[in-house]
């Protein structure tokens, strides 16, 4: 299953981790994603949702 964010898409970031002596490698960063359930469509489901949009209040957590 692909990592990416339910809410915004937000998904892996690719780029370079470059030392003290220049030396490039390839490296990713990875959305700090949460399993919650939440209320989609009137109903409680489990999605996937990086934290910034449950910090943001996009979100609707179902208790």
């Amino acid at each position: 299953m692909a990592r990416r964010c339910e809410i915004c898409g937000k998904t892996i970031a690719f780029g370079i981790q470059l030392s003290h002596s220049h030396i490039r490698t390839k490296r990713t960063w990875a959305p700090n994603l949460q399993r919650v359930r939440a209320i989609v469509d009137g109903r409680p489901k489990r999605i996937r949702v990086c934290t910034r949009c449950l910090k943001s209040g996009k979100v609707q957590r179902a208790i």
